[in-house]
């Protein structure tokens, strides 16, 4: 069975889901984004992406359609072996959405250095 496994240092936490929804907040302009991905074999397939505005470097693609409050569009992107993501004390946390609900991604382990790197990839449990 496929799972997103997620792991900082040594720590690994495995979640057994097929898809979810990467979110989170740009760090000047306060702006949330979100992306959909889905696991597909041993890698990450980003399917939509949305942002509820534009400011500092963030413009939404050409091609993005304005509905429900934020520009939706599909990102030209290529499957992706792994995620990795910055936890930092000078931004706002990472969340992951699945089953309804959103997490901040370090809810998810026990602890973590106040810098870090969170990588994200598709596993086989």
């Amino acid at each position: 069975m496929m799972a997103l496994c997620m792991s900082s240092g040594a720590v690994t936490v495995t979640l057994f889901l097929n898809s979810f929804t990467l979110a989170w907040m740009h760090s000047v302009e306060k702006i949330r984004w979100e992306e959909q991905w889905r696991i597909e074999g041993n890698s990450l397939h980003v399917i939509s992406a949305s942002v509820r505005g534009s400011g500092a470097g963030m413009e939404p693609p050409l091609d993005s359609i304005f509905k429900e409050g934020a520009w939706h569009y599909t990102p030209h992107v290529p499957p992706q072996k792994e995620l990795r993501l910055a936890h930092s004390p000078f931004t706002q946390e990472y969340e992951l959405c699945f089953d309804g609900r959103c997490t901040p991604l370090n809810d998810f382990f026990l602890t973590l250095p106040q810098i870090d790197t969170i990588v994200l990839e598709a596993c086989e449990r």
